[in-house]
């Protein structure tokens, strides 16, 4: 049995679907449930390539999905099954649209940041008289705002959920706990 890479996928699962295409996954919203497909398609630097990889999309969904069942326990998510190596279920829910990078050591963004003379990222202080691949004194976290299309957005790490100067409402701090 041959494997055809999935590019783009069409499903109609219901009248009043509503369907998200990001850059590798597709994500259909029925009801109070979710679907998403990851498609074997590659987003480089925010560019989506023109050549599909085989089964990429069901290694992505299957990490995923291991890490996602791996800690459930410590913080709950929106995964209720995966019936197909490149499908997961689960509630519908709103996303808090960000990622949040720790950065063990001074290497790729955070190294070509230091290297310019920059010490601040994302908030974060990097302390003088490092050298590349240096182990930082404690992990910084480095948030980015996710786009929905084109380049992720670097932020300040209380800003990020608005626990910035206006006091928030602590989601930050816990966002921030959770990570680490």
């Amino acid at each position: 049995m041959s494997y055809h890479p999935i590019g783009t996928t069409d499903f109609h699962f219901a009248p009043d679907q509503k369907v998200y295409k990001g850059k590798v996954r597709e994500v259909y919203m029925v009801g109070e449930k979710l679907i998403s497909i990851a498609s074997d398609r590659i987003s480089a630097f925010d560019h989506i390539l023109p050549r599909l990889i085989p089964y990429k999309g069901q290694v992505l969904n299957q990490v995923a999905a291991h890490f996602l069942n791996a800690t459930k326990d410590l913080v709950p998510n929106w995964l209720e099954s995966t019936p197909h190596p490149n499908v997961s279920i689960g509630k519908r829910c709103d996303p808090i649209k960000i990622e949040l990078v720790v950065r063990g050591y001074l290497a790729g963004h955070a190294w070509r940041e230091y290297k310019s003379g920059k010490r601040m990222i994302c908030g974060e202080v990097m302390p003088d008289g490092l050298k590349e691949s240096d182990r930082f004194p404690k992990p910084l976290i480095t948030p980015t705002t996710k786009a929905d299309e084109g380049h992720d957005e670097e932020e300040q790490g209380a800003d990020v959920v608005g626990d910035g100067e206006d006091g928030g409402d602590g989601q930050g701090q816990q966002l921030d706990a959770e990570c680490l």
